[in-house]
């Protein structure tokens, strides 16, 4: 019998330990050596044999986003460069990725958009609900994010499954980027797999409170959304 209790163990650790392996500098643990990229590969195994069967699969996915980690540390990075450029609080990298929640509920959607995009999505629901869960920033795995992307205090940020957001793109808190309501079927049950939450564009500014609903909405590039805004509608 699967044990989901085990399992969320284990992906927390695994998330724990990719920061480890990525930034030494700021996450190593001082009692042992550094996390390196076989043990990773071994408990990404671990995790996706929950939900494939097949060992192919699961040996060629893990060894694949491995491979990738470079790629996502660079994304990150740019995270952490847009952090310390957009808030003149902040003093350093070092205090971006020690003190800002946005580093972490960022990192990991990083982390698990590549699982989610390969059709492991309850593994990367996991992931971004243990950020959730630290944070208090909601980011779904199936959203797709562009570089250089800043949270400024985050606490209630919600970013739904279907959100598409473009480069140097900063929110502030209390941010939603939602749903209207849900279409049904004639049995009443809801549709899924539809577009229901907006575009970003490029070089947008969210200010604190603002709600963006809609899978037809488009915010375009350049432009500045005010706080508690309540948007349904696209704006160029």
């Amino acid at each position: 019998m699967k044990s989901y209790i085990g399992l969320r163990k284990l992906i927390e650790s695994y998330v724990n330990n990719l920061f480890e392996h990525l930034f030494p500098e700021i996450f190593a643990n001082d009692i042992r050596e550094t996390i390196n990229t076989e043990s990773l590969i071994i408990d990404l195994k671990k995790i996706l044999k929950f939900f494939e069967e097949d060992n192919g699969i699961v040996e060629n996915e893990a060894i694949k986003y491995i491979n990738d980690i470079q790629r996502i540390k660079d994304l990150i990075m740019l995270d952490v460069k847009a952090g310390y450029e957009g808030d003149p609080a902040a003093t350093s990298y070092d205090e971006v990725m020690l003190c800002y929640p946005a580093f972490i509920a960022t990192s990991i959607y990083r982390f698990a958009h590549p699982l989610y995009a390969h059709g492991f999505k309850i593994v990367a629901r996991m992931m971004t609900e243990y950020a959730h869960s630290k944070t208090g920033i909601d980011i779904h795995p199936g959203a797709k994010i562009g570089k250089s992307f800043f949270i400024d205090h985050g606490t209630g940020v919600v970013i739904g499954e279907t959100t598409v957001i473009g480069d140097n793109v900063k929110l502030y808190q209390n941010v939603t980027l939602g749903a209207k309501s849900f279409s049904k079927n004639d049995d009443g049950s809801l549709v899924k797999g539809i577009k229901r939450h907006p575009n970003i564009g490029n070089n947008v500014v969210i200010y604190a409170g603002a709600t963006i609903l809609g899978g037809d909405t488009i915010i375009g590039d350049n432009t500045v959304i005010g706080g508690n805004s309540w948007i349904t509608k696209s704006i160029y």
